[in-house]
């Protein structure tokens, strides 16, 4: 009777411990992902005529400035089209490029004109991009021309949060800052001109603005907080009268996508400080949530957790794009800047870890993993202490780090762009997710190095990659070679 007790003991002790294993599985799946380089992705091999880098992969190093080779730019398989607006320190372009095609065939791009508000005004006085965010017409990428400037509360400082929804022809965004701000929400219709979009809403129905995301159908845009600790759904199904449909609190979220039915989201944890000396941000990741309820517009909604993914030198998660490849879910994730808490005496200092870019397997929600990471060789925690004193790596706005990816479908793409600031626009080879491989790259640093930090958008029929230098403005970059070929193999 005693054996059998003990077994049953036993046996209860083993299922106990085997549930925890499953809920801890759930919630912080795959922690670690040790066997992965921190290395840099191969080189691109460049094609004759172009302007390649001349040190490490992504470095512009301060020799390069006294020399005035900096001032040429860095080019491999790409190609300047065209350009607008002027050189003005932090105040030239931002966050984000966005491109829309309206129902008359006509081709805009929108881009917001400033990091932080107020510091794009020397542009508006020396002819520059102006306040607000800035729409162009594309009907020559190599001419844009600026017909308005879209200076609604929320446009003037959307800080991240700025987007546009293909299928309803809707752009959003949130009144956002560095930390946060009164989520006053600006939605404005595209869909008949892109040239003058008509303004719907203005509403407080943000709640609080830094980062945002789109259901693909439109008719949710969510906002989160960050420093407000906000997660809001608001419903634009009548974009003249958005309502609040859900707030979640006490989260520290970044940039936020969807699945293509809207009821999963992949969204950037920011994670919080913890008071420990080296890394300090405890948390950092992707969380994967089930917000079906809000899709589905059930009452009293739910948002729930479904996993939680961390991984080796973390930064501060920025936004995770989702792509399928061979029936497979992904996101192409990337942290922004570096740690900047690793050490409390210097901001991004060489003890700093450097998030950069990598792809994750999200085909089973529940037990997401980190398939390979995509950095450069600047990136590497070996060469940290060598490359910070160049006027590309000196501060957070000037750093060898990432900020935004894009990708040009969410359907089997085999190239990646993203924006790395002091290492300029850099494209990747993703057709094996096991072993990206750079294919190109476009860097035009100022004197005071580059700052690319604008999520990329592309125009795939032209083999173009539109992204804005905060300093610099917008650029229309075509593609060569094997990266215009990738761009092609859809």
């Amino acid at each position: 009777m005693m054996a059998d007790s003990t077994t049953g003991r036993r046996l209860v002790l083993a299922c106990v411990v085997a549930a925890a294993l499953v809920v801890s599985a759930v919630l912080t799946a795959g922690t670690s992902q040790a066997d992965l380089s921190l290395e840099g992705v191969p080189r691109a091999s460049c094609a004759p005529g172009d302007l390649p880098e001349t040190s490490i992969q992504g470095r512009v190093p301060a020799s390069d400035y006294r020399s005035g080779r900096a001032a040429q730019g860095y080019r491999c398989n790409t190609a300047q089209v065209g350009h607008h607006g002027r050189r003005s320190f932090l105040g030239s372009g931002g966050f984000k490029v966005q491109r829309y095609t309206d129902v008359t065939g006509r081709t805009c791009a929108y881009y917001d004109s400033a990091v932080m508000a107020g510091l794009n005004v020397p542009g508006l006085l020396t002819g520059g991009a102006g306040l607000g965010v800035v729409v162009l017409d594309m009907t020559d990428p190599a001419k844009p021309v600026r017909t308005a400037n879209l200076i609604t509360p929320a446009m003037l400082q959307p800080h991240e949060s700025l987007l546009v929804n293909q299928g309803r022809g809707l752009l959003a965004a949130v009144l956002g800052t560095l930390g946060t701000a009164p989520g006053v929400l600006d939605v404005y219709d595209v869909s008949r001109d892109c040239r003058r979009p008509r303004l719907m809403s203005t509403t407080l129905s943000g709640v609080m603005g830094h980062e945002s995301g789109f259901a693909p159908d439109g008719k949710t845009f969510w906002t989160a907080g960050a420093a407000g600790f906000t997660l809001t759904a608001v419903d634009l199904t009548e974009p003249r009268r958005p309502r609040v449909l859900h707030t979640k609190a006490g989260v520290v979220y970044h940039g936020l996508r969807l699945s293509d039915d809207g009821r999963t989201m992949y969204v950037a944890n920011i994670g919080s400080p913890s008071g420990r000396n080296a890394s300090v941000i405890d948390g950092a990741g992707l969380d994967v949530l089930d917000v079906s309820d809000i899709q589905d517009r059930r009452p009293r909604p739910q948002i729930r957790t479904l996993s939680r993914l961390t991984w080796d030198e973390g930064s501060i998660p920025q936004v995770a794009e989702p792509f399928t490849r061979d029936g497979r879910q992904y996101v192409f994730e990337v942290d922004e800047f570096s740690d900047l808490f690793g050490d409390l005496r210097r901001i991004n200092s060489p003890r700093s870890p450097v998030g950069a870019a990598r792809i994750i397997d999200v085909t089973d929600p529940r037990a997401p993993f980190v398939v390979s990471n995509v950095r450069l060789e600047v990136h590497d925690p070996a060469v940290r202490a060598e490359v910070m004193d160049d006027p590309g790596g000196r501060t957070i706005v000037r750093s060898y780090t990432g900020h935004y990816c894009s990708l040009p479908t969410r359907d089997e793409p085999r190239i990646a762009a993203c924006s790395m600031i002091g290492s300029g626009l850099r494209l990747f080879d993703i057709s094996d997710l096991a072993r990206p491989r750079e294919v190109g790259y476009f860097n035009q640093p100022g004197p005071n190095g580059g700052s690319a930090m604008s999520q990329p958008a592309w125009d795939v029929a032209r083999r173009q990659v539109w992204y804005t230098d905060t300093d610099e403005g917008f650029f229309t970059v075509a593609l060569r070679g094997p990266a215009a070929a990738l761009l092609a193999a859809r």
